[in-house]
C-alpha cells in the first residue's frame, strides 16, 4: 500500500514556480496526483540517469533566479532545479509530459536549453535501464481518440496549432512565412540568409516535381502561400489546399498581392476530398500531421491524384523506426501541447506506405543540419521580442511552452534523433516516369 498525495488545489504564485492560469493550463497550474513511492522511484531514476550524462545539476534555493542565457563557457549545460520535489513528482506521474509541464511551470531552467536537450536526446536510450523500459505503459498515456486524423479530427488538430494567430507566426518566421526547414548555401545559417534559404528549399522541391509553364500543380498544405506564388511565377496552374482558415485567409491576400491570383486557387479542403489528376503534387512537412493510421489513405491519395508521367515532391521530418513505433503508442508532450494527432514517420514507414500505394521513390536526400539552424533562427527571433508575444494575448506559460517546443525540436536535429528529407515519388508501372 502506498501513500497517495492529493493534487494541489491552489495555484502557487510565490517561490520558484511561475503562476499559470488554471483554466487555460490546468495541468501546469496544479501538480498531478502521484504516490510517494512513484515520486521517489522517479527521483532515483532521474538522478541516476543524469549523473551519467555530461551536464551539471544545480538546485536553486530561495528566490527564483534564472541562469544566464547562452552556451556555458565549458560547453557543459546546467539543469537548474528550482523546485526539485515538483519536478520529480511530475515525471513520476506523467513521464516526459511531466518534464515539459515542469518547464512550463518554471520549476527548472538551463543556461543552455538546446544543449541540455541535445544531451538528453543523444543519450535517450540510456536514460531508463533496459529492464524498466518494459514498464513504460505504467506512466505513458494513450493518445486521445479525439486526436485521430479523421476528416473532422484533422480539421480540429490543424485549427489548434495553425490557427493560433498569423501574427504569432509572423513574429518568428522570416517574411516568406515558410514554416518548414530551409536549405542554406552555407552553415551556420544567418538571419539575413533565411528568406533566400527558404526560397532555395521551395525551388528544389519544384525542380523535383518538374514544375514549369503549364504544369497542373496540387499543393497539399498551403502554409501562407509562398510555394504557390513561386510555382505560379514558373507558369504553373496551382490548386493549393489547407485546413487552416487563418492560413487560407492570409495566403489569399499574399497571393493576390504577388499578382498570382489568376494562377492560384486556395481551398479549405482535406487531401482525401480532392478530385482530378495533376502533373505534379507537392507536400511540405504535412505528412507529420496525418497520423500513422491514415498514412495509407495519404499515399493512396497521392497516387490517385497523379497524372501519368507526373511526380510527387515530398518534404518530411523523419525519425528512426523503433522510436517512431514507441512514439506512436503514447501521448507525448508535443502531441498534448503543440501538434495534436501528429506522428513523425520513419524512412522505413514512408518507403513501405508509398510502395503499397503504387509509388516508387526515385530521389531521397536528408539535410537535418539545416533544420537545426532554421529552428535556432526561429527561436532566437521568438525570444527576442517577448512583449510582442504578450501583446497578442499569449501569456508567460505559453512563451515557455513555445520556447521549449522550438528548443526541443532543434535539439532533436542536433542529436541526429530527427532528420528532414526531400523525396521524389513517381507512379510504379506504366504510368510512372523514370526520373533522372
Amino acid at each position: 500500500m502506498t501513500l497517495s498525495l492529493p493534487p494541489d488545489t491552489t495555484v502557487r504564485t510565490t517561490g520558484p514556480r511561475l503562476p499559470a492560469d488554471p483554466e487555460r493550463w490546468p495541468d501546469v497550474a496544479r501538480l498531478p496526483r502521484a504516490s510517494a513511492l512513484r515520486t521517489a522511484v522517479a527521483r532515483r531514476l532521474v538522478e541516476s540517469a543524469l549523473d551519467r550524462l555530461p551536464l551539471r545539476i544545480r538546485h536553486g534555493d530561495g528566490p527564483r533566479s534564472l541562469p544566464a542565457p547562452g552556451t556555458p563557457r565549458d560547453g557543459v549545460p546546467t539543469l537548474t532545479l528550482h523546485d526539485p520535489a515538483a519536478f520529480h513528482r511530475r515525471i513520476g506521474a506523467d513521464g516526459l509530459i511531466g518534464f515539459g509541464e515542469s518547464y512550463m511551470a518554471g520549476e527548472w531552467d538551463s543556461d543552455d536549453l538546446v544543449g541540455l536537450l541535445t544531451v538528453l536526446a543523444t543519450h535517450v536510450d540510456e536514460l531508463v535501464p533496459a529492464p524498466l523500459r518494459r514498464l513504460r505503459g505504467l506512466w505513458a498515456h494513450r493518445r486521445p481518440s479525439g486526436d485521430r486524423g479523421t476528416v473532422e479530427g484533422a480539421r480540429d488538430n490543424i485549427h489548434r496549432h495553425y490557427d493560433l494567430s498569423n501574427e504569432l507566426f509572423a513574429l518568428f518566421l522570416d517574411p516568406s512565412l515558410m514554416y518548414s526547414s530551409a536549405v542554406f548555401d552555407t552553415l551556420p545559417g544567418t538571419p539575413d540568409a533565411l528568406t533566400a534559404a527558404q526560397h532555395a528549399k521551395i525551388d528544389r522541391l519544384l525542380d523535383l516535381a518538374d514544375v514549369g509553364p503549364g504544369t497542373r500543380l496540387l499543393e497539399i498544405g498551403t502554409g501562407w502561400g509562398e510555394l504557390a506564388v513561386r510555382a505560379a511565377a514558373r507558369g504553373a496552374d496551382v490548386l493549393t489546399i489547407t485546413l487552416s482558415e487563418e492560413q487560407r485567409d492570409l495566403a489569399v491576400r499574399r497571393i493576390a498581392a504577388a499578382g498570382a491570383a489568376g494562377r492560384v486557387t486556395v481551398e479549405l479542403r482535406d487531401y482525401r476530398e480532392v478530385e482530378g489528376r495533376y502533373d505534379a503534387v507537392v507536400s511540405v512537412e504535412m505528412i507529420e500531421a496525418v497520423g500513422a493510421e491514415f498514412w495509407p489513405a495519404y499515399f493512396t491519395a497521392l497516387r490517385r491524384l497523379l497524372a501519368p508521367g507526373g511526380r510527387v515532391a515530398l518534404q518530411s521530418i523523419t525519425m528512426p523506426h523503433d522510436r517512431m513505433l514507441a512514439t506512436a503508442r503514447t501521448h507525448t508532450w508535443i502531441s498534448k501541447y503543440v501538434f495534436p494527432g501528429g506522428l513523425i514517420p520513419s524512412p522505413d514507414a514512408i518507403s513501405r506506405e508509398s510502395a503499397a500505394a503504387g509509388l516508387d521513390i526515385t530521389y531521397d536526400e536528408g539535410f537535418g543540419d539545416h533544420y537545426a539552424e532554421t529552428l535556432r533562427l526561429w527561436r532566437e527571433r521568438f525570444l527576442g521580442d517577448p512583449d510582442a508575444v504578450d501583446a497578442l494575448g499569449f501569456d508567460a506559460t505559453f512563451r515557455r511552452m513555445w520556447e521549449l517546443y522550438l528548443a526541443y525540436s532543434e535539439a532533436g536535429f542536433r542529436a541526429r534523433y530527427l532528420d528532414v528529407r526531400q523525396l521524389r515519388l513517381v507512379a510504379a508501372g506504366p504510368d510512372g516516369e523514370e526520373a533522372p
